[in-house]
């Protein structure tokens, strides 16, 4: 069975990030992708230019409309704008029974806020109804009002402080630290799992939050187990960095290859 996927995020225009990279994460994965978008953007490879986020009553209709229709496996969630949509999209959440992936869009690439300051606290009220949350260092900071980790003990300490927010698993981004490896942090209720990569020298890595976490959710909408769905995903996202120099999109922070492994068979 081919896993549906719901996105629920902001729009991309160049493609690399948001709506647009989910959809193409959740397709190379093997799943069927749906979105309901919260924001619009002005966008590129050099920055944000501009944010319009949706109206509230229309993302709920969206939600709403793909509920009475199509049966939905698993849900990512990523850039959702202010207090009042992410309560909108809590509110009309409740009650369905699929794994929920919750990656807490924060901050661009480039520095711009895409979550206004005063909705953090209402982006708490959402955390225990993820089965996941996949922040970076700067997000979890964020979210704990504390100062970014810089070690790994460090990032330990802080998985475990925000799973006791109320998610049932953190999964812990560690790419914003320094060195030859990029680790991340799984952890859960029952154990902690740290997954390593080498850090791959390119400066394309625009939607790698986005794409991490919508692989995850079709992994965890096809059933697989966490453990596992986390290590797919970051193999796959590994492998979509590593090719991401094979495009030429922009002149800033291009995106991943999403595609990469369809043009390897190509050949």
């Amino acid at each position: 069975m081919i896993p549906n996927i719901l996105t629920i995020a902001g729009s991309d225009p160049s493609g690399g990030a948001g709506i647009q990279a989910d959809i193409k994460a959740i397709s190379a994965n093997g799943g069927y992708a749906m979105s309901v978008i919260t924001a619009l953007t002005a966008q590129n490879t050099r920055g944000v230019q501009a944010v319009s986020l949706c109206d509230t009553a229309l993302i709920a209709t969206q939600l709403a409309s793909l509920r009475e229709d199509v049966r939905i496996d698993a849900i990512k969630i990523g850039m959702l704008g202010d207090a009042a949509i992410i309560e909108t999209v809590a509110e009309r959440l409740t009650g369905l029974d699929c794994p929920v992936v919750l990656d807490p869009v924060m901050v661009a690439k480039g520095g711009d806020r895409l979550l206004a300051e005063a909705a953090v606290t209402a982006l708490h009220s959402l955390l225990p109804r993820a089965d996941l949350i996949t922040p970076n260092l700067p997000e979890a900071a964020d979210l704990l009002g504390c100062a970014e980790a810089t070690t790994l003990d460090e990032m330990r300490d802080q998985a475990h402080a925000l799973r006791e927010i109320g998610p049932r698993a953190v999964l812990l981004k560690g790419g914003h630290l320094q060195g030859d490896q990029s680790p991340d942090l799984l952890v859960t209720a029952q154990e902690e799992l740290w997954l390593d990569a080498p850090r791959i020298a390119t400066r394309n890595t625009h939607g790698t939050g986005c794409t991490l976490s919508s692989a995850l959710a079709t992994w965890l909408g096809a059933g697989v187990p966490l453990a596992e769905a986390t290590q797919r995903a970051k193999a796959y996202l590994s492998a979509a960095i590593a090719a991401a120099d094979r495009l030429t999109v922009g002149s800033g922070h291009g995106p991943v290859h999403h595609f990469h492994a369809f043009q390897e068979k190509k050949k």
